[in-house]
Order: structure tokens, then sequence, then C-alpha cells
């Protein structure tokens, strides 16, 4: 029975790690088919292009299925919403499993998660040792606490940098898109703990259900346990979150440049070249950024989840398109446009 049970769990691991790489998969086949050069493609390019279209770049022939793009802010409540929970919840697991103060990650244990290691596929805690088991849980602690910090960001952008045309508007598919990348997304860099996390979740709930308030046990909280195993995961993590705020540093600034071309109601409708930063080499050096800071993300993972590859994959894909439509569009638009610029990134594309 304790067999039969073990294997259940490990297939239902299983099905759920393939119901999200099938969804990223499936995100961004789509855009890989577009990028084929055949000319043979060019009506599928179109496509794509209209439903992934916003703002200056929307074709007219997409304006019947929209919606203002005033509603990104939808994305980043939805993602801080959510990213926020899973972090809490997740946190609040990780320190049951933290090691005690006189108890630190051993360096070969985590040398082997740098590496690969012998357990690159082992999806259950079963098959880890304790130690290598709260190195994974802590490291999907990092990885949604940088999440939290994007999230937020862009949310307080949504609302206080970034002033919309009132006649801006964005297709319908590209915002289903982006709330289910804002979904899916945290959850892709938590996935491995995701089953035991969501367990926890469970059973705090139904002792609060069956106990009620007054006689459910408080979790304990001590700040130098909840803080200080994130000071002692690997390279890969302090690597990752170096490059992951390289690229939201630029971004901010990036965005807070794109504000300020429209900081008076008079300048609605205007377009102006934007000047500064990235934007001196690129015309979107805002998604490049965005594509840095993932790759943090990515490489603080140790780059053994393929959901969070694909992750990366999509953000790649998806900025890229768009880039390349803004670039053609910023062309046509202003004849003195600098020439030294390429789409999204420098002196390749």
């Amino acid at each position: 029975m304790v067999i039969a049970s073990i294997v259940m769990e490990l297939g239902i691991v299983w099905l759920e790690r393939a119901a999200w790489i099938a969804a990223w998969i499936a995100a961004i086949l789509p855009m890989l088919i577009a990028s084929i050069p055949s000319s043979k493609l060019t009506s599928f390019h179109q496509l794509v292009l209209g439903f992934a279209g916003r703002g200056k770049i929307l074709h007219l022939s997409s304006q019947k299925w929209t919606v203002p793009q005033k509603y990104f802010a939808h994305f980043y409540v939805v993602g801080a919403a959510w990213t926020t929970l899973l972090l809490a919840t997740t946190w609040m697991y990780a320190c049951k499993t933290a090691p005690s103060s006189s108890e630190e990650f051993h360096l070969s244990d985590i040398a082997c998660h740098l590496t690969g290691g012998s357990h690159v596929f082992s999806f259950h805690k079963s098959h880890l040792t304790p130690v290598e088991h709260r190195f994974k849980v802590w490291r999907a602690v990092f990885l949604l606490v940088l999440m939290e910090i994007q999230v937020l960001r862009r949310l307080i952008e949504s609302f206080y940098v970034f002033k919309y045309s009132p006649s801006a508007r964005l297709h319908i598919l590209g915002y289903l898109v982006g709330l289910f990348f804002y979904t899916v997304a945290p959850l892709s860099l938590c996935v491995n703990v995701a089953p035991e996390v969501a367990r926890f979740a469970a059973s705090l709930m139904a002792e609060f259900i069956a106990k009620g308030k007054g006689h459910t046990s408080a979790p304990e909280f001590d700040i130098l346990s909840a803080l200080s195993p994130l000071m002692k995961l690997g390279w890969c993590q302090l690597i990752g979150g170096v490059i992951f705020l390289w690229g939201w540093l630029h971004q901010r600034r990036c965005h807070a440049i794109l504000g300020s071309l429209r900081e008076n109601p008079s300048q609605a409708k205007e377009y102006i070249i934007p000047h500064g930063d990235w934007f001196e080499i690129v015309s979107s050096p805002h998604y490049l950024a965005e594509i840095v800071l993932y790759l943090g993300l990515l490489i603080a993972s140790g780059g053994t989840e393929i959901t969070i590859w694909l992750l990366h994959g999509f953000v790649v894909g998806n900025l890229t398109l768009a880039a390349g439509e803004t670039h053609r569009w910023y062309l046509r638009k202003f004849e003195n446009y600098p020439a030294n610029r390429n789409a999204i990134f420098p002196y390749v594309y």
C-alpha cells in the first residue's frame, strides 16, 4: 500500500509537470513558427503579430477585438496577488523545514545542485537528502522573492509611470495571454515544490476549519530563521540575483524615460524618439532588460527546471516579436531615427 501510494503521488507530480510544460510549449510554438523566414508563412506571421499587437503596433485589422491598453495593470494586479500568496505559503513551509542555526547547507550538496547532480530529474523529496530538500525549498523562496520584486514594481509603474493614450488598445488574445503569463510564471518558479507546499497549505486550512481560529496554533516566526537560509544559497543564486537586479534597474530607468515623454496631457497622442540609458543602442531596451532579468531567474534556478527554461523562452520570443514591430514602426514614423539602433539585441537584431 505504501509503495502504491508513493507511485501514485509521483504519477500526479509528473502529470502536473507535464501539464505546465505543455502549456508553455503551446504558448511558444506559434511564435517559433511565425519567426521562420518563409514566404509560405507570411499570413501566419501577420496573424500572430495581430494577436500580439498593442498600442502603436496594433494592426488596424485587429481593432475590433481589443481592450484599452491601460488594462495592462490587470496583469500586475493578478501577478502581485498570486506571487504574494505563493511566496507567503512557500516561505512558511520553508521555515518548517529550515536548518537550525547551527546547521548549514553543505558545500558538497550545493555543488551537486550547481552541477546538476544526481537528482536533476528527481521530482519528489523522498529522492533527496534532508539538506538537498531544504536547499530546493529555499531556492524556490529566493526565486519567488525576485519575482515579487518585479511584479510589485510593474504594478506601481502601471499606475504612476505609464500614461497610456485614451485611444491605445490591446488585442483581447494578448490580454488573455498576459493573464496566463502572470499566473503560470510564478508557479513555474516553484513547481518542483508546489505539490508539497499545497499539501502544507491544505493541512493548515484543515486545522483552521476543524479547530477554529481560537484553537489553531499560530505559526512560529523567527526573522533570523526566515532570512538566514537565503544567505546560504549557492553561487548560481548569487550570480542570477545580480543579473536579475541589473536588468531590473535598467528596465526601471527605461520605463521612467518612456513615462517622461508624456508628462503633460497635451502629449497623450504625441510620439517622441526616446533617448537615454539603453535607448542609445536599441529601440526596445525595456524588453531587453526584461529578457535579462528573466535570464537572472533562470540562472538562479540552477538551470535544472525545464519549466523555467520554457518560461524564459516565452519571454524571449514574445518580446523579440514585439520589439521587431516597434523598431519598424519607429523607422516608418521618424525620418531622422538613429541608424545605429537595433531592435532589441545590440549589434545583432
